[in-house]
């Protein structure tokens, strides 16, 4: 894998580089209420209309291997998602001191192949809050229909990330939560987060690549036809069975 300079920014298909993430504060309540309007004023499943996925990862220094397996399967959520309609996915990862970043929408496999080989993973801390607050400003802006986070631990505050969760249950964006390994502490919130929102968590085995396609899988189907297209994949899919069978 080639290796991404940390102070080189993460280059956007769309942007012509893309940007560190604010540092985020809680929404007063006037706040939550405008973007809630706004969000059920949407219509997420309209016929032929796009669906857009977060893919969130982090990128910190444990996550090598399996941010390798990703970078193999992403194309399966294009591949799933193509037999029901389209997707658009953003790429959002954090590593590192304090770096958190954002791709803009890409809608071709190999594009998001290239962007992921450019970046390798760095010590740092967990920064969850930064990337569900990201969420929330694009599904205000331009709707979000499913998340997927990838990720092994939790070093923030869980009051926080449960409050940012919220408001994306709010707004029907679903995280679909999947953890490496078997960390406690990042089980207890990622099972908040995947509830709170509507979604789902679930774990995976270290190297399980088969384990995860089956996910990406399900997830990209949902973004792409909702849960319809879940319900029928889940016929013969034992991850979209499974995250069915969390949703609300």
């Amino acid at each position: 894998m080639s290796r991404e300079p940390t102070k080189t920014p993460l280059q956007s298909p769309t942007d012509a580089a893309d940007r560190s993430l604010p540092k985020t504060t809680p929404s007063a309540s006037e706040e939550i209420a405008a973007f809630v309007a706004k969000a059920r004023a949407m219509s997420p499943h309209a016929a032929g209309a796009r669906g857009r996925l977060v893919f969130a990862l982090d990128a910190t220094m444990s996550r090598q291997p399996t941010w390798d397996m990703a970078c193999a399967l992403q194309a399966d959520m294009f591949r799933e998602a193509a037999a029901i309609g389209s997707l658009d996915i953003r790429l959002v990862y954090y590593r590192g001191f304090n770096e958190c970043r954002a791709s803009g929408w890409i809608s071709d496999s190999a594009q998001l192949a290239r962007l992921m080989a450019k970046i390798d993973c760095q010590g740092g801390h967990t920064q969850i809050g930064k990337v569900l607050s990201d969420v929330r400003r694009e599904a205000v802006a331009s709707g979000v229909r499913a998340v997927v986070f990838v990720g092994d631990a939790m070093e923030e505050g869980v009051d926080e990330l449960c409050a940012k969760a919220g408001e994306l249950g709010l707004l029907k964006v679903p995280v679909f939560v999947f953890q490496e390994g078997h960390d406690p502490t990042a089980e207890a919130a990622f099972r908040d987060i995947a509830r709170l929102t509507g979604g789902a968590w679930c774990r995976f085995d270290p190297g399980a690549a088969a384990q995860l396609r089956e996910l990406l899988r399900a997830a990209a189907a949902y973004a792409a036809g909702g849960r319809e297209a879940l319900l029928r994949l889940a016929k013969t899919g034992a991850g979209a069975a499974h995250l069915l069978g969390q949703m609300k």
